[in-house]
């Protein structure tokens, strides 16, 4: 319900907007009404009782209004259109592409001239990842981020970054780009100010006098970085101050609990929105909040802070979207979406990191019974929201798996855990991946995986060998993690160059920012002649490319594919199988999956959870199936979508 603005608030308002017309003043007054309650009681746990929380609404409400001011005719269009449409994101239609800039057209200017390339593909969402000006030299990928306002130089300019806004939108396509909430470059201004002795800019940070402190936090703090950057505070002797650096000693951490930080992004995330950017990938939010005697993740003001910020968000420029970057455990995953006072007031959109080890580790065991449990009982997320479905990123994957999952199926989780990164670098028998293990920590045993989705699912190895059985089993595999992540309830997200099946980039090394980060090993620059391969029939591309553009038609024509419709894991009693269903009002859709390289059936069972029709319809061919007295046969590696005629 819209709350009653304070009177200082409302006149501050009508006084930033003086000047523009009657329609502007009380559009944006009813905005900030509606969204009031949601900026107010986010704002309330972080800095109530400790700052004077009327004053900092009050400023607040300046500096949203100043921002609308600011904002495009054309992007306040696409503001009401939004508003008219809020389940934009959630729309079977939708399917996003993620890429480098530089390693996808060169410069921000030559991405553009490859989006007739994504328009084939059938792609309405582009996230190019970090492209705002980084530090000189390593900058984690580009995520340590130096000016906010800025693009790298090396790809261009802000005002191309609004260029290629404006062709993407007339194109139906959505930017997104990331806003990193957690930390700033040593080499920010705010840092640079602090090393010069400046007060409040230090205060804008974490920093201490001496380890103490430090110390006391170490105990309970895990590393991300253990080979790299071990621990988590780094000795700044212009300053003669320990700074909190989680990842890298040149990513300095923000101090959130200072109102400052809050009021800077807000007016960054503004400035963004008014470039033409419609999602922001809000990058390492797990962190954003510390408390001592914790692993200093997902606290409770994350999740308010993220509220007040998008509600600063829905009151200006409504059109855009959030993305939440947390990669944790499936309990805490689901906050970021909003449960509880927060419901639906977080982000629209959080990554399902689950969906996609769970996947790997079926994959490999060719066995579903932990994915069949763990995914069935993965909280549900409010339906105003969508998961982010991927089977790889830019980043490692870490083998996020539960000791108890893995024992509810009779496994040891240490064991299984060094069973995948190993079988993933290609270090087992009868392994069909060729990855590399990314920091092992000998501590915890811990080890991640590098590697391309191809390189991963065999197409390498495949290749190499020029065995086409092989190849085949290894397209089927890349095929069947994509069916997978369009059926799931979210927007499904492709990494660049997987649609090709690109390989590993061997010679990442070459490259003295990235010898010593073996993830650039998965992060190949786009080969545009492999995408001219797509058009040559029986090729490896060809297959891939194909594949998935007819899983992003039939996904656009199957309305029970809509994110507000769950997915619901079904255990067919079948451990090669995963099956889960959506049940939408025209009737349930079920999802299964064969994990294995053999044929597979569902069992006479399972289409009882289609209806009674003898034939359902395949979505995905849009053949009806023929169905015996054991159920459904699967191919190798096959997907059906199946629903009643």
């Amino acid at each position: 319900m819209a709350g009653k603005l304070p009177g200082r608030v409302e006149q501050v308002a009508r006084d930033t907007l003086a000047g523009l017309p009657a329609r502007d003043t009380d559009l944006f007054l009813a905005r900030l009404r509606r969204w009031w309650p949601d900026l107010a009681e986010g704002l309330a746990g972080p800095y109530g009782g400790r700052y004077d929380l009327d004053e900092l609404l009050v400023e607040l409400t300046g500096l949203l209004a100043a921002r609308y001011a600011e904002r495009p005719e054309e992007l306040k269009l696409l503001d009401l259109e939004r508003s008219v449409r809020p389940d934009w994101l959630q729309d079977p239609s939708m399917l996003g592409y993620v890429a480098y800039a530089d390693r996808f057209g060169g410069t921000i200017t030559g991405v553009g001239e490859h989006l007739g390339y994504l328009a084939d593909l059938g792609v309405r969402y582009l996230h190019l990842m970090p492209l705002l000006e980084p530090r000189p030299g390593d900058s984690d990928g580009g995520y340590a981020v130096r000016d906010y306002r800025a693009v790298d130089p090396r790809l261009g300019s802000m005002g191309e970054l609004e260029e290629l806004a404006a062709h993407l939108r007339a194109r139906g396509m959505s930017l997104c780009i990331d806003l990193v909430l957690n930390h700033t470059a040593a080499e920010h201004d705010w840092a640079m100010a602090a090393k010069a002795g400046d007060q409040a800019a230090q205060a804008m940070y974490l920093t201490y006098p001496d380890r103490a402190e430090p110390d006391a936090y170490e105990r309970t703090l895990p590393e991300v970085f253990p080979d790299f950057a071990p621990g988590n505070f780094t000795w700044v002797p212009e300053m003669e101050r320990w700074v909190w650096t989680t990842f890298n000693r040149f990513q300095w951490d923000l101090n959130w609990a200072n109102p400052r930080v809050f009021r800077e992004f807000a007016d960054v995330l503004l400035h963004l929105a008014n470039r033409g950017v419609e999602i922001l990938r809000l990058d390492a939010v797990a962190f954003m909040w510390k408390r001592l005697g914790t692993n200093c993740q997902n606290q409770p003001e994350v999740h308010d802070l993220l509220q007040a910020l998008r509600a600063c968000a829905r009151i200006v420029a409504p059109a855009i979207g959030f993305k939440a970057e947390a990669i944790v455990s499936p309990s805490e995953l689901v906050f970021y979406l909003g449960v509880g006072r927060h419901h639906g007031r977080v982000s629209d959109l959080a990554y399902h990191n689950s969906l996609m080890v769970q996947f790997w580790s079926a994959l490999a065991t060719r066995d579903t019974r932990m994915a069949t449990r763990v995914l069935g009982r993965f909280p549900t997320k409010p339906a105003t929201a969508a998961w982010a479905t991927y089977i790889r990123c830019h980043d490692d994957i870490g083998w996020a798996i539960m000791d108890e999952d893995a024992a509810a199926v009779g496994w040891n989780g240490w064991s299984h855990r060094r069973f995948l990164a190993g079988f993933y670098a290609g270090l087992h028998p009868g392994s069909f991946a060729k990855g590399a293990i990314f920091q092992d920590n000998p501590v915890t045993g811990d080890q991640r995986s590098s590697g391309t989705l191809a390189s991963l699912a065999g197409l390498e190895q495949a290749l190499e060998l020029g065995d086409e059985r092989l190849v085949d089993m290894a397209v089927r595999r890349i095929l069947l993690g994509h069916a997978l992540i369009f059926g799931w309830d979210g927007l499904p997200l492709l990494y660049m160059g997987d649609e090709l099946g690109l390989r590993n980039d061997g010679g990442f090394a070459d490259d003295p920012d990235h010898a010593g980060d073996n993830r650039w090993l998965h992060r190949p620059a786009m080969d545009w002649a492999a995408a001219e391969r797509r058009h040559e029939r029986g090729t490896a591309e060809q297959r891939i490319f194909d594949g998935i553009k007819a899983l992003a038609q039939a996904r656009t024509r199957t309305p029970h594919l809509h994110a507000a419709t769950p997915a619901e894991v079904v255990d067919l009693g079948q451990p090669r199988l995963l099956a889960f269903v959506r049940r939408h009002p025209l009737g349930p859709l079920l999802a299964v999956h064969n994990l294995t390289e053999t044929h597979q059936p569902t069992g006479s069972g399972a289409l009882d959870l289609v209806g009674p029709d003898p034939q359902p319809v395949d979505r995905i061919t849009g053949q009806k199936v023929p169905v015996g007295w054991e159920g459904l046969w699967l191919e190798p590696y096959q997907t059906v979508w199946l629903t009643a005629p």
